[in-house]
């Protein structure tokens, strides 16, 4: 993946926790992507800081909505 698209991933997680968070009234638990210090828009960031918060991003989100579930949704069509 190019440093770009990286970059526009980036902004797009950032948009997903920023919506996720109002819809969920909650937020969403991001301390190791904050404590890296890359925003989107850090474009003087190299491509390896932006995988790494983009990473840090996603695990913060995806932990939350797991919390959140109560019940694994199978996988598996009715």
């Amino acid at each position: 993946m190019k440093k770009q698209e990286l970059i526009h991933l980036h902004g797009l997680l950032a948009e997903v926790r920023e919506h996720y968070e109002e819809l969920a009234d909650t937020d969403v638990e991001h301390d190791e992507y904050v404590s890296l210090g890359v925003r989107p828009t850090s474009i003087h960031k190299s491509k390896t800081d932006h995988k790494a918060a983009v990473f840090a991003l996603a695990d913060g989100i995806t932990e939350e909505m797991t919390a959140e579930v109560k019940e694994p949704v199978s996988a598996a069509a009715d």
